[in-house]
């Protein structure tokens, strides 16, 4: 959803914001099993973690897991979850492995890397993501974050937090080499 509020050069303030967010989630309706899957705290500032410490404020006990979108980044400290989401609950983070905890949802054929890259590449991809997204019986999934430039990949958050930041090691290492080698 986008808001645009006219009166305000400074951009909404994080009241209005709340508001918005939180009519947002009302117009989802109610869900009983919710993961959460904001970026990790190298975006503190994308206010990605206010958005997840809302998302819990909004569906309390509903949310059962929350699980940074960390890549290949080294997990979140005590002290960071902190930081990053102020009065969440210890318990419901999970660490991704991106070693161990992954499925293969699909192969992108290497035709379509091909053609994206305009032959720079030509190899499959496999769209991977944490298992928990496919077994743990989720009836809302929610990937925060502001969408913005990532030095490598185009566009960080959005689908990235999934395919990247939930992936493994294959689907990180070729998504950051193709933008690096066609940008």
């Amino acid at each position: 959803m986008l808001y645009l509020n006219l009166h305000d050069t400074d951009g909404l303030n994080l009241t209005v914001m709340k508001a918005h967010f939180y009519e947002a989630l009302e117009s989802i309706g109610k869900r009983e099993r919710i993961l959460l899957i904001p970026p990790d705290i190298t975006r503190l500032h994308g206010l990605g973690g206010l958005l997840a410490t809302w998302a819990v404020e909004y569906y309390k006990d509903a949310v059962k897991a929350i699980l940074p979108a960390l890549g290949t980044h080294v997990e979140m400290s005590p002290q960071e979850i902190d930081l990053m989401y102020p009065n969440v609950d210890h318990s419901l983070f999970v660490k991704h492995n991106w070693r161990d905890d992954v499925i293969t949802l699909g192969t992108v054929p290497p035709s379509f890397i091909k053609e994206v890259s305009e032959g720079k590449l030509d190899f499959g991809w496999d769209a991977q993501v944490n298992k928990l997204l496919v077994e743990g019986n989720f009836d809302l999934i929610l990937s925060l974050g502001q969408v913005v430039p990532h030095e490598v990949v185009g566009m960080a958050n959005y689908s990235k937090n999934i395919f990247v930041g939930t992936g493994g090691s294959e689907g990180i290492n070729k998504s950051h080499f193709l933008g690096a080698v066609y940008g």
